[in-house]
């Protein structure tokens, strides 16, 4: 075959892939507005960064001066708000089992009076594990005024002996720690979650309407005028396919970066190209690997499980929500046939840290390596293609 005629039959089998892309609103339901609907919900979700005005509920049992000042600082913090105080603990409970409240502070009675004398009373505090990212927040707010409440006991003890503030200062906290959140220094949830939640999408996407153009020829029986038209080259027949489904997810993934690196001004330290190249590339190796899903198990229904569950699976165990070197080896070693992993490492490196290309290039080549997918199923594929009979 020359090239003049590969580019033709390509071309002719585009053609014809686009018309059933535009005849069938399942297609751009798929490619164009799930991954738009996703974007403006995530976002929007997530607009303000970090959740803030949680509600918790106080336990104030000593009813002090000291104690309604803690209250008001807990009060002060960003992520927390005060809605209930009572003198009952079993009441507050109740409110969080109700789950009205995410959190208890509990102020223990002669808090002030022990606290002054040195009788080291304990503040208590409890979270609702049942809300990952609300109990955490509340977790570090009520044990920062814990710490900041010692520190003022402190400081008014060592006063009334006659010490400076200095020295107090210094056996209060004898080491001072300054801290710096590397790549996301605002705390910012949607940059946390999104730049990996969305691609995730767009992948999950990509499996399916794959497998679904792939597998909707064998239950039409139309595969055979698929392959002709390439002429019996399932290569040239992939090509034409996928070349306007790979056209169109792209400016979706280019959409998807000029959202939330542009739009939202998300950290983008190496620049656009190592994120749009990272882009297309995750496009692409998405779409290799629906084809292998297709080659493996070539009915629409069992392909479109295998890419459900695969796509749906990647989500955990790319390592953005739990660290893969932390889970069990034999996962992390799982976690490197996810095209997403290594989109979320590039992400990392680039967006991020804005490492070196150096440090970065082997995770391009893993998506590269994904072409090779289609290429171990092509026999059993064409097979399917050409023999295999749908069975409603």
């Amino acid at each position: 075959m020359t090239l003049q005629d590969f580019i033709q039959r390509v071309a002719r089998i585009a053609r014809r892939e686009t018309i059933r892309i535009m005849s069938r609103p399942l297609y751009l339901f798929g490619m164009v507005l799930a991954p738009v609907i996703s974007l403006v919900f995530f976002l929007s979700l997530m607009h303000e960064g970090l959740p803030t005005n949680l509600p918790i509920a106080v336990v104030d049992q000593d009813n002090t001066t000291t104690s309604r000042t803690l209250i008001r600082q807990l009060d002060a913090f960003e992520q927390t708000r005060v809605v209930m105080q009572t003198y009952s603990f079993a009441e507050a409970r109740q409110e969080m089992q109700k789950g009205k409240v995410y959190g208890i502070f509990y102020i223990p009675e002669n808090f002030e009076q022990e606290a002054v004398t040195g009788k080291q009373p304990k503040l208590s505090y409890y979270t609702n594990g049942s809300y990952l990212i609300a109990g955490s927040l509340l977790f570090r707010d009520m044990k920062t005024i814990s710490v900041l409440a010692n520190a003022s006991v402190g400081l008014q003890t060592g006063t009334a002996k006659g010490m400076t503030e200095e020295a107090i200062m210094g056996q209060l906290q004898p080491i001072v720690i300054d801290t710096h959140a590397i790549g996301n220094p605002w705390l910012n949830y949607s940059v946390y979650l999104n730049n990996t939640i969305l691609p995730g999408v767009l992948q999950l996407v990509i499996f399916m309407i794959t497998v679904f153009s792939i597998g909707t020829e064998i239950k039409q029986g139309s595969a055979r005028e698929w392959l002709y038209m390439g002429n019996n080259s399932l290569f040239v027949s992939l090509i034409g396919k996928l070349l306007p489904q790979t056209i169109l997810f792209t400016l979706m993934g280019g959409l998807l970066c000029a959202t939330l690196y542009g739009f939202n001004a998300f950290p983008l330290h190496s620049g656009w190209m190592p994120m749009l190249a990272a882009m297309f590339l995750l496009v692409i190796a998405s779409q290799a690997v629906g084809v292998f899903m297709i080659g493996v198990l070539p009915t629409l229904r069992l392909g479109l499980s295998f890419a459900c569950l695969f796509g749906m699976i990647s989500f955990s165990i790319v390592g953005f929500s739990y660290p893969l070197p932390a889970m069990d080896p034999t996962l992390q070693a799982l976690g490197r046939l996810f095209p997403l992993r290594h989109y979320f490492l590039i992400y990392v490196d680039q967006a991020l840290n804005g490492r070196s290309l150096f440090y970065t290039w082997s995770e391009y080549v893993w998506l590269i390596g994904f072409l090779i997918l289609p290429f171990l199923i092509g026999k059993n594929l064409k097979r399917a293609l050409l023999y295999l009979k749908y069975i409603p």
